[in-house]
């Protein structure tokens, strides 16, 4: 039988996908103004008709492949030393042609984690000067929008742009100053890719696929996918509405009143979204923000996050962010260097030793990363933090510091890229001999005073003030009279470790650690924030009992005993108040 042409050509388009007919296209991360790695065979990727063929320009270099039957394809071009000068990289098949101007070749990283890395330049007024003066055309990023996905996805809007007075306000503060420095110590084109949401936990950014292999975090994908499954979409919105009628009402009544008066408004509940959308959940923000990228050749990646992990009942953060790192790097097929920020000290500096508290624990963990996780870099800031925000306005300290482990590491640069970390420690004398490494041209106090928030303890853990002091270039020795057999020390160990001034002979302040094991510092009432009433009166109190246990053991005439009695006499108050009202 024989058909006419037309219906011979309407059949052929009924039967193949609509990806046969893809138009040539490119992912937004490679656009006009972007930064390709130097010295590497850069990959680069992008959609046309299926089994066609592409061509790849750039420069003096060129590259052919094949697009699959999705019309997939994607390939590998040499890119040579770094280039300042701006050239055009073109994508050509089936008479089509797609061009990106102005493409750097220089060094790229990706910058993630939550709301400190997001922290743009503009909320620090004393960065305005040097914003008006930011014209540095080799220095370029590419700030991914905040969305969600329920499922990894293969693009995301954004335009790549270069560093000025106009663009460098919205510019991630820490992603900046790293890439600066670097740009200033190599001189090279930088470009940052920045994919950073705040408030948002570790396991986020985390495929699912890889939250599965680990118990902990597989329970919350198993819950996630089980809210999924019951999700239903009107009773949402009229639990919604009923969450903001009582919003306004608590607002009405709030109107008007002294401001002394007033409680702690609540904020205004936010509309409703199915589970796979929500930000913050398993694997979301890895689908919308991460997956884009996976496969941009890169030198590696800086992370500022863990404020969202630092509470009691996470998952062990030596668990999950080496967890991530292995799921990035496996997905980029590449042992690319990653580097992270310590958390710095944050709130009311804590008076006595031994205080349960979170925020230490996830500090030390991240210490311990260093040693389980190969090609990692943490820079210390527990210097930097401010009791009253937990997102410190000093944003070109940690952005240098991460900036010392890539000139160290990766650019073999020789300088002392590490803060002082703790390496061992044996019992002498009656004192503990700690021993640390990256200690430079010696350890020493930052105002030259005695060294403070070193505590130590006995077999029966009940910890005190010690004294300390430097002995060599990399040793301190720690005692007090009234622990003649010390068997635990710990370093800064509290949320705000005021007056922590251990350094090496560059000025990096040594990390908080811990010689011991032991569990009592899983509990804190300052991290129980979502919990019930109920559920925080009942860590409080478990507290309380702690302290209780600690005191009944100190010599009653010691500073260290009046400053427990203090804290547990103002935690007695605020459990009191915590107490339900009795029915009238």
């Amino acid at each position: 039988m024989k058909f006419p042409l037309l219906h011979l050509f309407v059949i052929l388009s009924v039967s193949l996908p609509v990806s046969a007919f893809a138009e040539l296209s490119l992912p937004h991360c490679f656009s006009d103004h972007m930064v390709l790695q130097r010295e590497r065979a850069a990959q680069i990727w992008g959609q046309a008709d299926a089994q066609a063929e592409v061509t790849v320009r750039f420069k003096d270099q060129s590259a052919t492949t094949k697009a699959d039957a999705n019309g997939h394809w994607k390939t590998q071009i040499p890119t040579g030393a770094a280039d300042a000068q701006g050239a055009e990289l073109t994508v050509t098949s089936h008479g089509e042609n797609v061009k990106v101007s102005d493409v750097l070749v220089g060094e790229v990283w990706l910058a993630s984690g939550q709301s400190n890395m997001y922290f743009t330049m503009d909320r620090v007024p004393a960065y305005e000067a040097l914003m008006a003066k930011a014209n540095y055309p080799g220095l370029r990023m590419f700030n991914a929008p905040l969305v969600t996905a329920e499922k990894p996805q293969a693009d995301i809007e954004g335009p790549w742009s270069l560093c000025s007075p106009e663009t460098v306000p919205s510019y991630s503060a820490v992603a900046f100053f790293f890439a600066l420095k670097l740009h200033q110590e190599l001189g090279v084109p930088v470009g940052v890719i920045k994919t950073a949401w705040g408030g948002k936990p570790v396991e986020t950014f985390t495929s699912r696929e890889a939250l599965n292999t680990l118990p902990g975090t597989k329970a919350m994908v198993d819950k996630l996918m089980e809210e999924a499954a019951t999700y239903d979409p009107p009773q949402a919105q009229a639990a919604y509405e009923k969450r903001l009628e009582q919003w306004k009402a608590t607002m009405a009544a709030a109107k008007g009143q002294p401001a002394d008066d007033r409680k702690r408004l609540p904020k205004k509940p936010a509309a409703p979204k199915p589970p796979l959308l929500t930000e913050g959940k398993p694997g979301v923000l890895y689908n919308a923000m991460i997956h884009p990228f996976v496969g941009y050749t890169m030198r590696g990646a800086i992370w500022y996050q863990g404020e969202g992990n630092a509470k009691a009942g996470a998952v062990p953060y030596d668990q999950t962010l080496p967890l991530m790192i292995r799921d990035w790097r496996q997905r980029w097929k590449d042992e690319f260097s990653f580097y992270f920020v310590q958390l710095a000290n944050y709130r009311e500096p804590s008076t006595a030793p031994g205080t349960p508290d979170p925020w230490p624990l996830l500090q030390d963990r991240m210490r311990h990363i260093l040693e389980t996780t190969p090609k990692t870099g943490m820079a210390v800031i527990n210097d930097v933090g401010e009791a009253n925000d937990i997102h410190p306005k000093d944003k070109q300290t940690p952005g240098e510091r991460l900036a010392r482990w890539a000139l160290a590491k990766d650019y073999r640069r020789d300088i002392l890229h590490s803060s002082p970390l703790y390496r061992s420690s044996k019992v002498k004398d009656g004192a503990m001999q700690i021993t640390f490494d990256h200690v430079g041209a010696g350890l020493k106090s930052r105002d030259g005073g005695p060294l403070k928030r070193f505590e130590i303890a006995g077999a029966d853990r009940v910890w005190h003030w010690a004294d300390a002091s430097v002995k060599g270039k990399d040793q301190v020795v720690v005692s007090n009279p009234a622990v003649p057999q010390p068997v635990a020390v710990r370093y800064a160990w509290a949320s705000n470790p005021e007056g922590a001034n251990l350094i090496n002979g560059e000025g990096l302040p040594a990390s908080v650690f811990r010689t011991d094991d032991w569990n009592d510092v899983e509990v804190t009432a300052t991290e129980t924030g979502g919990r019930s009433n109920q559920e925080k009166r009942r860590i409080l109190g478990a507290e309380i009992k702690a302290l209780n246990a600690q005191s009944a053991k100190m010599d009653k005439t010691s500073p260290d005993f009046k400053a427990t009695r203090k804290k547990i006499q103002e935690m007695l108050a605020e459990f009191k108040a915590m107490a339900p009202s009795k029915a009238k």
